[in-house]
């Protein structure tokens, strides 16, 4: 399978994500160019992800710029932080990893056999490890967030250190990040219609954009359970 060709479920995702963007306009009878670029362009960031294509971090650094700053207008601080001072970096050590375990750039590389990222899998231990240091790390932060006046405390610790988690497993190109982005979506989608009930602006593409996102990463957990045997 070559990272250059998209699946129908990949086309559904992306063509979905455009067209709910439009409905969403229509019916509220606002342009959100801002949110809708940034749905889009992680929608296509993740798609790219599963497909273990290296050319998801050109997407994704876009998408990460806009998202931190509709969070932060949104007082979703953590996801701010996060989004501006470690998932733009991680974009370019991403890519560099990435390059290092076989990811295709060139389309001369793309017709060989390197195509996509030698992905790989955490064993029991490490899985166990993984897990109390994530719920210990959500409570902490999640305390933190609350100190400072986060409206959404827990929920936003959970995904920003789940999501810290998971972009490092992505750079390492782990399986197991997909299990932490399937609960980081799930949460994010929550969190985002929370915001939509306060008249959050770009809440409601975000609320669609995170939607996308759980999709694609129950789809990119089924690829790479195959791309890591």
């Amino acid at each position: 399978m070559k990272t250059k060709v998209l699946s129908l479920y990949d086309w559904f995702l992306i063509a979905g994500v455009i067209l709910t963007n439009i409905i969403y306009s229509v019916l509220t009878g606002t342009l959100d160019v801002i949110g809708s670029l940034a749905g889009i362009t992680g929608v296509l960031c993740v798609v790219l992800v599963a497909k273990g294509s290296i050319w998801n971090y050109a997407f994704g650094l876009v998408n990460v710029s806009l998202y931190a700053w509709i969070s932060y207008k949104a007082a979703l601080y953590g996801d701010a932080g996060l989004n501006a001072l470690y998932y733009l970096p991680m974009q370019f050590i991403g890519w560099w990893q990435w390059r290092k375990r076989g990811a295709a750039v060139s389309e001369a590389e793309a017709a060989g056999e390197g195509v996509q990222v030698k992905a790989r899998r955490l064993d029991l231990k490490q899985r166990i490890f993984l897990a109390l240091g994530c719920f210990v790390a959500v409570a902490l932060v999640g305390f933190l967030l609350k100190h400072l006046g986060d409206p959404q405390p827990f929920k936003d610790s959970a995904t920003t250190v789940l999501s810290i988690v998971a972009q490092a497993l992505m750079a390492l190109a782990f399986m197991e990040q997909w299990a932490l982005w399937i609960i980081t979506n799930v949460i994010s989608v929550v969190m985002w219609g929370v915001c939509v009930a306060r008249g959050e602006a770009h809440a409601g593409v975000m609320v669609i954009m995170w939607t996308f996102y759980l999709l694609n990463s129950i789809n990119g957990l089924r690829v790479w359970l195959k791309l890591s045997k």
